[in-house]
């Protein structure tokens, strides 16, 4: 854990109205393996109704919690692959009215730690016939990537035609989240190697070859199905875990670096 987030969240966390009153980004700095700087980053979306659905909480900094309290109440906790959990624990705690997602795989995960109940549990076997809630359903589409070895879940908040998604895309380097740190976003040779992969620049060769060779490999008929499926749906942002956030033309981003798939 001290190799891959920050022991200061406070004082690094870059808190930002991605859409004034509806969208809050806590972006951090986040080492991947202790080596790689990918950043982090948790999404706070709220929904018509007034609840606050979360996707990949953050630190559960002061800062954060006096946003959220501003903001309305926590009603969903998301984890968007089984990768993104590790403060699942402490926002329970928290907001334990909150409904949890997760996928396939991450309740075991979890039971053997900071064990929280889960509402929804994404299955490929149940894919077809998942539904969170009418109030959370209303506002987003989603779609379960679950030949993604992380078992991809992704989000697409309707009204403001943004896309939330965890290891789906990269888009690095991870400047906003290091802007904080008195870190290089770059720095680090593992980092670099890292980097020239996982960009959205220019042919985004790297990144197409990680999806299809890596990604899709274990079967790339069903993973070509939920790429057409996000494909179909209507957005210009995109929200990455790790990188900058794509404020307009994200389809068109998403449609090269996964255009093999289409």
């Amino acid at each position: 854990m001290p190799k891959l987030v920050p022991s200061n969240p406070s004082e690094v966390m870059v808190i930002r109205e991605v859409v004034p009153g509806v969208i809050v980004t806590m972006s951090t700095p986040f080492s991947r393996f202790g080596l790689i700087k990918v950043g982090g980053r948790g999404t706070v979306v709220k929904l018509q109704s007034g609840g606050l659905a979360v996707f990949s909480p953050t630190a559960l900094t002061p800062e954060v919690k006096e946003v959220v309290a501003n903001l309305g109440e926590v009603k969903y906790l998301a984890a968007p692959d089984r990768e993104h959990h590790i403060f699942l624990g402490p926002w329970h705690e928290a907001f334990p009215e909150a409904k949890i997602i997760g996928p396939e795989g991450l309740p075991e995960k979890k039971a053997k730690g900071d064990n929280v109940p889960f509402h929804t549990v994404f299955e490929a076997a149940k894919k077809s016939s998942i539904k969170i809630d009418p109030e959370f359903d209303a506002e987003f589409d989603y779609e379960y990537v679950n030949v993604h070895p992380n078992k991809e879940i992704v989000f697409c908040h309707k009204p403001t035609k943004t896309l939330i998604e965890a290891d789906l895309i990269f888009n690095l380097p991870a400047t906003e989240q290091y802007s904080k740190s008195g870190e290089s976003a770059t720095s680090g040779i593992f980092t670099k190697l890292f980097g020239a992969l996982q960009h959205t620049s220019g042919s985004a060769i790297g990144q197409k070859r990680i999806a299809w060779y890596g990604y899709s490999a274990e079967n790339r008929p069903a993973f070509n199905k939920s790429i057409a499926r996000i494909n179909s749906w209507d957005f210009d942002r995109l929200i990455p875990c790790h990188g900058d956030t794509i404020e307009t033309g994200a389809k068109a981003v998403f449609q090269k670096v996964l255009g093999w798939h289409l």
